[in-house]
């Protein structure tokens, strides 16, 4: 288990973090691994930030209207997303699960995270709709993406803070 630096105010961190730490940590990722909070299975923690990478890149759509002092509260404040976190757009019970097996829901999250990782170069100022903050660029959602990530390998004891 790898011990990660939280600092969501540095970019380097940010990016290591989402380029190497989180693909490895992925990798590590078995069906026996058991949360230690939450009801997802591993192959749901997959599906899910999947699905938050899609966002990220426009490939899913959601449009919501977020007061602007939420989103500097949460992107800018250098706290870990709490254990639990209940996001309020989401069912209590996770999703239904999209692909046949953790091997091809891994497959899609490297997918997504390599779109996203080309939009940050190709389309550094286009603007997508996070279900909580409403408008994101690119540089937001890095943000975004480095806690919500953060948050799920440190469920799953991927990581050590």
């Amino acid at each position: 288990m790898t011990d990660i630096q939280f600092d969501v105010n540095n970019a380097k961190i940010r990016q290591y973090f989402l380029k190497h730490t989180l693909m490895d940590a992925i990798d590590s990722l078995t069906e026996q691994i058991q949360p230690l909070w939450g009801k997802m299975s591993a192959q749901h923690m997959v599906e899910h930030l999947t699905w938050a990478f899609e966002l990220s890149t426009g490939k899913v759509e959601i449009h919501r209207d977020i007061p602007e002092n939420r989103i500097n509260k949460f992107l800018y404040n250098n706290n870990p997303t709490p254990r639990n976190f209940k996001n309020p757009v989401l069912s209590e019970d996770p999703s239904p699960l999209r692909f046949s097996s953790l091997a091809d829901s891994k497959s899609a999250l490297y997918r997504e995270l390599n779109q996203f990782f080309k939009d940050v170069v190709d389309r550094p100022e286009a603007i997508h709709n996070h279900p909580l903050l409403g408008p994101l660029r690119t540089e937001e959602w890095e943000r975004v993406h480095f806690k919500h990530c953060y948050h799920h390998l440190l469920q799953f004891g991927l990581i050590k803070a």
